[in-house]
């Protein structure tokens, strides 16, 4: 008899009836009654007396899961314990993550974790694109926002810290060209973008939306300026050579304002959607050791270590 036999039986005969044991085993009732058939005709014995109103276990059938039932409990007890005894993870994790956030904070995270777990190979790979994880073999992604609503049903979120997008210039730029005063102000400074995936018009100006940190009020400007790259580290070193203001992630200007090479800019507003984010393929059970680095990332940035750098809000 094969474990699955095992199972079988046992449902059949706690849930008292062949579509109850298909409910309890997720398969449809006809799967059922197929594999009961086969497995009595095997045996040679009938294990369940079957009628229109009711199903009891022969005397055989008695047996049958009697032996079953420790015999499961006997596979169950021997998975726990190999388990408890598995402390070295071993296998491959494959993840992407955003060039800038992926080289500055998340390859000396994943060090540390492959310290507690040599066992471990893990392979990143830094992107500026979002792949098709699954198809691409993906077991997850470190990125700075949520996936689109299309990919909701498919993909599963995990906050791993809070950030936000601020901005900021140089002491230089704003000794020349003065602190702007309001959202609105932006429009006439030199404004130093960093473009992803941008197209037509959009190459000559670019929209910044940005929240009150108080009220929660939202304001958007327009904003152009004659530099703009598609490396958002270029435009941090455009902004250090008081070349304009710039709309930057806190985890990577924090020593610039720290040092006071950078100032903010607009303190009380900030760029919503720019938390850190787990994002991975559905799958019915993730491996232990890709849950056991989640948990570690998590642990890892949940104090925003950036703040220690001179990142901490008003």
């Amino acid at each position: 008899m094969e474990r699955s036999d095992l199972e079988l039986v046992v449902a059949i005969r706690d849930r008292g009836s062949l579509a109850a044991a298909a409910l309890a085993l997720d398969v449809v009732p006809s799967v059922v009654t197929k594999r009961l058939g086969a497995l009595e005709a095997r045996l040679g014995q009938r294990l369940f007396e079957r009628t229109t109103r009711r199903l009891s276990a022969t005397a055989e059938g008695e047996a049958v899961c009697l032996h079953a039932r420790a015999l499961l409990d006997g596979f169950a007890a021997l998975e726990n314990e190999l388990g408890e005894r598995q402390t070295q993870l071993s296998g491959t994790i494959r993840l992407v993550a955003t060039f800038g956030f992926g080289r500055l904070w998340l390859g000396p995270a994943l060090a540390s974790f492959n310290e507690r777990h040599p066992g471990l190979h893990i392979q990143l790979t830094l992107a500026e694109r979002l792949p098709e994880l699954g198809a691409e073999g993906y077991d997850g992604a470190v990125w700075l926002w949520a996936p689109q609503a299309r990919h909701a049903g498919d993909w599963v979120t995990r906050r791993i810290a809070r950030n936000q997008r601020v901005l900021a210039a140089s002491p230089a730029y704003l000794a020349r060209r003065g602190v702007p005063a309001d959202v609105a102000a932006l429009a006439s400074h030199d404004c130093l973008v960093a473009r992803e995936n941008s197209s037509g018009d959009e190459r000559e100006f670019a929209v910044w939306t940005l929240r009150h940190l108080k009220d929660g009020t939202n304001a958007r400007v327009r904003v152009r300026g004659p530099l703009s790259s598609n490396s958002g580290e270029l435009v941090r070193d455009w902004c250090l050579a008081g070349r304009g203001v710039m709309l930057r992630s806190l985890w990577d200007i924090a020593p610039g304002l720290a040092s006071g090479q950078l100032v903010r800019v607009l303190p009380q507003f900030a760029m919503p959607d720019a938390d850190i984010q787990w994002v991975a393929p559905w799958r019915p059970k993730t491996p232990k050791r890709v849950r056991l680095l989640i948990d570690f990332l998590v642990e890892r940035f949940r104090n925003e270590p950036w703040k220690a750098a001179g990142g901490r809000l008003p």
